[in-house]
C-alpha cells in the first residue's frame, strides 16, 4: 500500500514587512481609511507581511479581519502613543525579512514598490526609499476585488493632487539600517524628518522614489487627535524635534540625493538652492559634527533661531517656581 504523507508546505520569506500602528478603529471614516491602506498592502501578496502594532480599540479585530500578525505589546509614551524605537524592536524580534517599512495607517500603496525595491537593492546595499504622496478624498471601502488596484488609480486621477515634498508618510530600507532610534511618538511631525537627517549623517543614499513608488494618502482630519489640533501642532511633536537634537536636524525629501526616472537612479541635478543647502548641512553629512550643524543653522536662519530663542526664554519666564 502506498504511504501517504503529510507534506509541509513551504512557503517563501516575506520580501518585505510592513509595520504600523494604526488609529483606533472607533470612528467611521477612519475605520474606513485604514482598511482600505491594509487591504492594499495585503493585496502584494506573499512578498509582503504585515504587523498592527497598538492596543487601541479595533486594532485586534482588523489584524484578525486580514489574517495579519498583531503586537499589542508596543511600549508607549504617557499620553498612551506608540513609540517607533518600541515598533523596531518588535520587527526586528518577529521578522526575518531583508527590507522594512514604516508606514501610515492610511497610505494606499501600489503593486510598483515591490519592482522599485529590487532594482535599488541590486544596486546599493544601504538606502532609505521615501516618496511624495498623493492626496485623495475616499468615504468608503474599496471592494475586494481584481482589478484591485485599478480602484486606487482611477481615485488618483479622478481627485488625487500631488502633496508637496515636506511629509513623508513611509520609510522602506534593509533591516541592516537603523539599528536603533530614539523613542519617537508615532504619527506626530519631526521624526520622519530625523530618519532622513539619520541616514544623510550615515552616509546612506536617500532616493526619491516619487516617481516609481505610487503611494495615495486618504485624507482624513484630526479629530481624533488632542483639541483636534494638527499632529505637527501637538505637544508631543515637540517632544519629538528635541529628541532629534533640534531644528537643525529636521530633513525633507529635498535632500534626498538621488531619484529615480524611469526605472534609473540618477543623482538630483545641482541648482543654486540645492548647492546652498548642501553648504548648509556639510557639517551634518561630511563633518559629522552636531555642534558646527547647530552652529551653520543659525547662520543660515536667524530669524527662526531668533524666535526659537524667544520662544524658550518665554517658556522658562512662565514656568511656576518650584
Amino acid at each position: 500500500m502506498p504511504v501517504h504523507r503529510k507534506i509541509k508546505r513551504i512557503m517563501p520569506e516575506p520580501f518585505i514587512t510592513f509595520f504600523t500602528a494604526p488609529k483606533p478603529f472607533t470612528n467611521a471614516h477612519i475605520n474606513i481609511i485604514q482598511r482600505n491602506a491594509i487591504l492594499s498592502w495585503k493585496k502584494l501578496g506573499d512578498a509582503v507581511e504585515i504587523f498592527l502594532m497598538g492596543a487601541d480599540e479595533g486594532i485586534d479585530r482588523a489584524a484578525a479581519d486580514f489574517d495579519v500578525r498583531h503586537f499589542p505589546q508596543v511600549r508607549c509614551n504617557e499620553r498612551g502613543t506608540p513609540l517607533i524605537s518600541s515598533m523596531l524592536e518588535l520587527v526586528r524580534a518577529n521578522s526575518h525579512s531583508p527590507f522594512l517599512c514604516i508606514i501610515n495607517t492610511d497610505i494606499l500603496v501600489m503593486p510598483d514598490i515591490l519592482q522599485t525595491v529590487k532594482t535599488v537593492s541590486q544596486k546599493m546595499e544601504k538606502f532609505i526609499l521615501v516618496g511624495q504622496r498623493w492626496d485623495v478624498e475616499v468615504t468608503s471601502l474599496f471592494e475586494d476585488r481584481d482589478p484591485f488596484f485599478l480602484q486606487i488609480e482611477r481615485s488618483i486621477q479622478e481627485k488625487g493632487h500631488l502633496h508637496p515634498p515636506t511629509g513623508s508618510d513611509y520609510f522602506l530600507f534593509p533591516r541592516v539600517c537603523f539599528p536603533s532610534i530614539p523613542d519617537f511618538a508615532i504619527g506626530r511631525a519631526g521624526w520622519d524628518n530625523w530618519m532622513i537627517y539619520k541616514a544623510r549623517y550615515e552616509g546612506w543614499q536617500v532616493i526619491d522614489a516619487s516617481h516609481a513608488i505610487t503611494i495615495a494618502h486618504q485624507s482624513h482630519d484630526y479629530s481624533h487627535l488632542e483639541n483636534g489640533k494638527p499632529h505637527y501642532r501637538q505637544p508631543e511633536t515637540y517632544v519629538n524635534v528635541d529628541l532629534a537634537g533640534g531644528e537643525y536636524a529636521i530633513f525633507t525629501l529635498r535632500d534626498a540625493q538621488r531619484r529615480i526616472v524611469d526605472g534609473q537612479i540618477k543623482h538630483n541635478p545641482m541648482t543654486w538652492k540645492r548647492f546652498c543647502r548642501a553648504v548648509e548641512i556639510m557639517p551634518t553629512t561630511l563633518l559629522k559634527s552636531q555642534p558646527l550643524a547647530k552652529v551653520n543653522y543659525t547662520i543660515f536662519h536667524p530669524r527662526k533661531t531668533y524666535s526659537q530663542l524667544r520662544a524658550a526664554l518665554k517658556k522658562n519666564l512662565v514656568q511656576p517656581k518650584k
